[in-house]
C-alpha cells in the first residue's frame, strides 16, 4: 500500500515530497513519484513515518489562501523594514489584532504573512494595522484584479514600483535634512569652532563671548537652532528614533537605540545651554550623527536597489491572455483571469500554455523545462495533461482548461512567499553588541549623574552631566559602520556580477556545509548543439531541411549546423562532413512535411527523410542495424541526445545533440570541494545525462528524475544534518531555491528563482559561486573591523571629557577621525583582482 495525504483525501503520495503518485507513470515505483525521489529517500531517508504534506491548498490564490479550520492567509510587502527588531514588532503588531492566529515576517523580503479569520478581521484593516511608525504595507497582490490568475507578475511590477517611491521619499528625506543641517553648520564653522579652538590657549575668551551670548541666544538663536535642528532631526533622523522606540518596545536594544540616545542627548543638551546662555551647544553633534547615521543607511539602500534593477522580469513565464478555441473553429482572445473551468483553448506552436489543463485532441511536444527541470520536450497525446507555462515546441494545442485555472508557475510562486515570509532575517552583529552597550552607557550616564548630585550640583548640572556622558560614551557609530560596510561589500559583490540582496547572506554562506547544484542551466549551459555527427552529407541536409519546420531545441541544433553546408562547431570526430557539394538545405524542396511526438518526416527532393527518436523509427519499421543501436546507446550514456536520420526506410546516420557544461564548472566544484563543502547535483533529467557529473571527484552525491517537488524534499533532507545552500536557474527550481539555508541564482534564469534565492548571479558565471563565499569571508573581516573603529569617536572623545576640556570643535574632531578611519576601510578592496 502507498502512503497517503495527510489531508486524508485518499490519494497516493510520494513517500519523500507528497506529490500525488496518480500520473507519475512509469517513474513512480516504490511509493516514490520518481526514481530520484526514491534514491533521495535511500540516502537520507524520508524525513518521517508517512508523506510529506503542505501547509496550504494548491488551489490558493497567490496573496489570500484559505485554510481548512476557516482561516485565511494574506500576504503583505511592508516598506520599512530592516532588521530582526523590524520583524518582532510588525508580527506583534499583527497578532495582537482580534481574529489573527498567526503571522511570520521576514525583512529579508519584506514580507508579512498573516493567518486570520476574515469575519474578524479583514485583509484592509490588517494593512492598515501594519502601515504605523513610518512602515507601509500593502497586498502583494493588490495590483491584479483577480487574485487567482495573472497577478503574480503585475504584483511584482507593482512591488517595485512602490519600492522605488519608499527609497525616492527616503532620499528625499535625507537631502532634505542635510541641506537644512548645512545651513545650521555654517555658524558653527564660522564662529563656533575658532571660539572653541581660541578657548585652548585663551580662556578668557569663552568668557567674554558667553557674555555677548546671552543676549544674542535669547533674541534669535534659541528659537531658530532649536525649532531647526529639530526638524532635521524629524527629517533626517526618523527612521532611526522609529528603529529605537521599536526597539524599547521589544526591548531589544539596538544600534538604532544607540544612535538616537547620543542625537537626543545632544539635541537636549544643546536646547538646555543655549537657553542658559552658554556656549557649549552641541546642535552640530545632532545634526552631524543624525546625517551619517541615516547617509550609511540611504546608501545601503541604494545599492540593494541597484541590485533589484539586475533581475529580469517574470515575464518569460507567464501570459496574461488567452485564445478561447470555439466549436465552429473561430477564437477569441479573452484575460487569463477570466477563464473558467472547462473552457477550451488553442496554443499555436512557439506559445507558452496559460494554464494548467488535458490535451483535448491529436498530439504535440511541449518544453516544460520552466517548470520541471527536464531539458527535453515531452510528447503529448490526447488526454495527457500539460503544465501552465510550458512551451508548445510542435503542432499546435487544443487544451481542455483544468478545474483550477492557475499555471505551476503560480502556483510555485505561491510556495516561494510562503516559504520567504517565515525565513527570519539575523540579528546583525552589532545589534547583538548594542544589547549589551545600552545597558553599559546608560549605568555610568546615571552614575555620572548621581555623582554630580552627591556632590552638591543642581539639577541642571546633574542632567547636563548625565547627557554629557551619554554624548560621549554612548557607541553611536556603530549605526554609521554597519550599514556603510554592508553597502560596500553589497556593492563590491555587485562589480563581480553578484547580486547580494542581504547582508545576513554573507553570515550564511559562511556557515553553508552542503551545496546542492540544479544540473539542466545551471552545471549545464541549457543550450541544445550539434556535438557529433555521422551520416551521409546529402542525408544530413536532406535532415536541417527538415527540422528548419520544426520547434524542438535539437530541432534548431541540427539546422543550424548543416542548414547551410558549413562544418558543426562541435565535438564532431569528421565523420561530420558538409563539403561545397551539398546543397544547402533553403534549396531542397519539402513536401508532405509531418511532425511526430518525437520527430519529423517529410518528402525531400523526392525521397522520404525520417529524423527523431530511434523509438519513432521503430514505430514506422524503419531498419536499425545493431551498429547504430550500440552507438545510439553510448551517446545515451554520454548524457547526450541521440538523433537518428534515415531515408526510404532505412536509418543511414546518426546526429549527436548534447546540452553541454558550462566551462568551467570543474573548477568550481574542486574549489567548494577542497574548501570542505559537500557537492550535490539534482535533475530531472534521467541519470546517463548526470554520469559525467558523478564520475567527478569533487561531486559527492548525484540524484537523478527529481521532480520540483522532490528538489524541495531533497533540501529539506540535507537540512537536517547542516546547512544548505541551492544553486539553480529556473522556475522550477525556485522553491527549493527558498527552502535552503541559502538560494543562488544564476543569471540565465528566470525572474522567480531569481525572486526565492539570496543571491543572484547577474553575468551567468558559475565561477561567481565560489567567489561569492570568497567575498563572504572578506566582508566579515571588513565589518569585524569597522565595528572596531567605531569606538575611535569614544576614545578621542572620552579623555577630554574626563578632563573637562570637551566642547562642541572635540566631539566634532572625533567625529570626522572616527568616520574617515571607516569609509577608508570599508572602500578598500574587498578581494584582490
Amino acid at each position: 500500500m502507498s502512503d497517503r495525504d495527510a489531508t486524508g483525501d485518499g490519494t497516493d503520495r510520494c513517500r519523500l515530497c507528497g506529490t500525488p503518485l496518480s500520473g507519475a507513470g512509469e517513474r513512480a515505483a516504490d511509493d516514490f513519484c520518481s526514481s530520484g525521489c526514491r534514491d533521495i529517500a535511500a540516502e537520507y531517508g524520508t524525513g518521517d513515518d508517512g508523506p510529506r504534506s503542505t501547509d496550504r491548498p494548491a488551489d490558493s490564490s497567490p496573496d489570500t489562501t484559505a485554510e481548512t479550520d476557516g482561516t485565511v492567509r494574506t500576504f503583505f510587502r511592508v516598506d520599512g523594514m530592516h532588521s530582526a527588531s523590524c520583524e518582532a514588532y510588525l508580527e506583534s503588531v499583527a497578532e495582537g489584532r482580534d481574529g489573527v492566529r498567526d503571522a511570520e515576517a521576514s525583512y529579508v523580503t519584506e514580507t508579512v504573512r498573516v493567518d486570520h479569520d476574515p469575519d474578524r478581521i479583514g485583509a484592509d484593516a490588517l494593512e492598515d494595522a501594519l502601515s504605523t511608525l513610518g512602515y507601509t504595507a500593502y497586498r502583494r497582490e493588490d495590483a491584479s484584479a483577480d487574485e487567482d490568475t495573472g497577478g503574480t507578475r503585475r504584483s511584482r511590477e507593482m512591488d517595485g514600483l512602490r519600492k522605488r517611491r519608499a527609497d525616492d521619499m527616503l532620499e528625499m528625506r535625507y537631502v532634505v535634512g542635510v541641506v537644512f543641517g548645512s545651513f545650521l553648520l555654517l555658524p558653527f564653522v564660522a564662529v563656533f569652532y575658532p571660539m572653541y579652538l581660541t578657548a585652548f590657549t585663551d580662556w578668557g575668551a569663552i568668557a567674554h563671548f558667553e557674555g555677548s551670548f546671552t543676549g544674542f541666544s535669547g533674541s534669535l538663536y534659541l528659537p531658530l537652532f532649536v525649532v531647526l535642528t529639530g526638524a532635521i532631526v524629524y527629517l533626517t533622523g526618523g527612521p532611526v528614533l522609529r528603529g529605537a522606540y521599536v526597539s524599547l518596545k521589544l526591548r531589544r536594544p539596538t544600534t538604532d537605540l544607540l544612535a538616537a540616545l547620543t542625537i537626543l542627548a545632544a539635541y537636549t543638551y544643546a536646547s538646555t545651554t543655549a537657553a542658559l546662555g552658554r556656549t557649549d551647544v552641541y546642535f552640530d553633534l545632532t545634526i552631524v550623527v543624525a546625517s551619517l547615521v541615516m547617509g550609511a543607511t540611504y546608501y545601503e539602500s541604494t545599492v540593494k536597489r541597484r541590485a533589484t534593477d539586475r533581475l529580469t522580469d517574470l515575464t518569460v513565464s507567464q501570459v496574461d491572455t488567452a485564445r478561447l478555441y470555439a466549436e465552429d473553429g473561430s477564437t477569441t482572445e479573452i484575460p487569463v483571469a477570466d477563464l473558467e473551468s472547462g473552457d477550451r483553448l488553442l496554443v499555436r506552436e512557439g506559445e507558452r500554455i496559460p494554464v494548467d489543463g488535458r490535451l483535448a485532441e491529436g498530439e504535440c511536444t511541449v518544453d516544460e523545462a520552466v517548470v520541471t527541470g527536464e531539458s527535453l520536450p515531452v510528447p503529448k497525446e490526447a488526454g495527457d495533461e500539460v503544465v501552465g507555462g510550458s512551451v508548445v515546441t510542435t503542432d499546435a494545442a487544443v487544451v481542455d482548461v483544468g478545474e483550477r485555472t492557475t499555471s505551476s508557475i503560480e502556483r510555485l510562486t505561491r510556495v516561494v512567499w510562503n516559504v520567504q515570509s517565515a525565513d527570519h532575517g539575523v540579528t546583525r552583529q552589532a545589534d547583538e553588541l548594542a544589547a549589551r552597550l545600552v545597558p553599559a552607557v546608560l549605568a555610568v550616564a546615571a552614575l555620572v549623574g548621581v555623582g554630580a548630585a552627591l556632590t552638591g550640583a543642581g539639577t541642571t548640572a546633574t542632567a547636563l552631566a548625565a547627557l554629557m556622558t551619554l554624548m560621549v560614551a554612548c557607541p553611536w557609530a556603530l549605526g554609521f559602520a554597519t550599514p556603510y560596510s554592508v553597502a560596500t561589500s553589497l556593492e563590491a559583490a555587485l562589480e563581480r556580477g553578484i547580486v547580494v540582496f542581504d547582508e545576513t547572506v554573507f553570515e550564511r554562506l559562511r556557515a553553508i556545509d552542503v551545496v546542492v547544484f540544479d544540473k539542466t542551466g545551471t552545471l549545464t549551459t541549457g543550450e541544445m548543439s550539434v556535438r557529433e555527427a555521422d551520416a551521409p552529407d546529402d542525408l544530413l541536409a536532406a535532415a536541417a531541411a527538415l527540422e528548419r519546420r520544426a520547434a524542438h531545441p535539437a530541432a534548431a541544433a541540427i539546422a543550424a549546423a548543416f542548414g547551410d553546408g558549413s562544418e558543426t562547431t562541435g565535438e564532431a570526430d569528421g565523420a561530420a562532413r558538409a563539403d561545397g557539394g551539398s546543397a544547402a538545405a533553403s534549396d531542397l524542396e519539402v513536401r508532405d512535411f509531418h511532425t511526430h511526438a518525437t520527430g519529423v518526416e517529410g518528402t525531400v527532393d523526392g525521397r522520404r527523410i525520417l529524423v527523431g527518436h530511434p523509438d519513432l523509427f521503430r514505430e514506422r519499421g524503419w531498419t536499425l542495424e545493431d551498429g547504430l543501436e550500440k552507438r545510439i546507446e553510448r551517446a545515451r550514456e554520454a548524457g547526450r541526445l541521440p538523433v537518428v536520420v534515415g531515408r526510404d526506410g532505412d536509418a543511414e546516420g546518426l546526429v549527436i545533440v548534447g546540452d553541454e557544461p558550462r566551462e568551467g564548472w570543474e573548477e568550481t566544484v574542486t574549489a567548494l570541494s577542497e574548501s570542505g563543502v559537500e557537492v550535490v547535483v539534482l535533475t530531472g533529467d534521467d541519470g546517463t545525462a548526470a554520469d559525467a557529473f558523478a564520475a567527478h571527484p569533487g561531486v559527492d552525491h548525484v540524484f537523478a528524475g527529481v521532480s520540483p517537488d522532490g528538489k524541495t524534499a531533497a533540501i529539506d533532507r540535507l537540512r537536517a544534518d547542516g546547512r544548505v545552500a541551492m544553486v539553480g536557474d529556473g522556475t522550477n527550481d525556485a522553491p527549493a531555491l527558498a527552502a535552503a539555508d541559502l538560494g543562488i541564482s544564476l543569471g540565465s534564469g528566470t525572474a522567480l528563482a531569481a525572486d526565492a534565492a539570496d543571491v543572484a548571479i547577474a553575468d551567468d558565471d558559475l565561477a561567481a559561486v565560489e567567489r561569492a563565499f570568497a567575498l563572504a569571508r572578506a566582508a566579515r573581516d571588513r565589518i569585524r573591523q569597522n565595528l572596531g573603529l567605531a569606538f575611535v569617536y569614544n576614545a578621542l572623545a572620552i579623555p577630554p571629557a574626563v578632563l573637562g576640556l570637551v566642547n562642541p570643535l572635540v566631539t566634532t574632531v572625533a567625529v570626522v577621525i572616527g568616520t574617515l578611519l571607516i569609509v577608508g576601510n570599508a572602500e578598500r578592496s574587498l578581494l584582490a583582482d
